[in-house]
């Protein structure tokens, strides 16, 4: 079973929001429809990265990096045609 750490961004605020799933894309859909209470106020968003593990324990290690300062420098860096601020 894969696990994928995934980055969405918020239309709303153009915040992101970091997370572990073995279905991103699903996920997505349960960020949209308000079932995730860290998110319901920041709808909708819109996958904008993806990377695929083995195990959920690299996983988590890659969301806890991308959750730091300088994993969301990355994020920043990378995406930064997604955050117009």
């Amino acid at each position: 079973m894969s696990y994928y750490v995934y980055v969405l961004i918020s239309k709303k605020d153009l915040g992101f929001y970091i997370g572990i799933s073995k279905n991103p894309e699903k996920r997505l859909k349960r960020h949209n429809a308000g079932d995730t209470k860290s998110t319901k106020g920041r709808r909708p968003f819109e996958l904008i990265y993806k990377e695929k593990y083995s195990t959920r324990k690299e996983a988590r290690e890659r969301e806890k990096y991308l959750k730091s300062g300088i994993g969301r420098d990355f994020i920043k860096n990378n995406f930064k045609n997604n955050f117009p601020r």
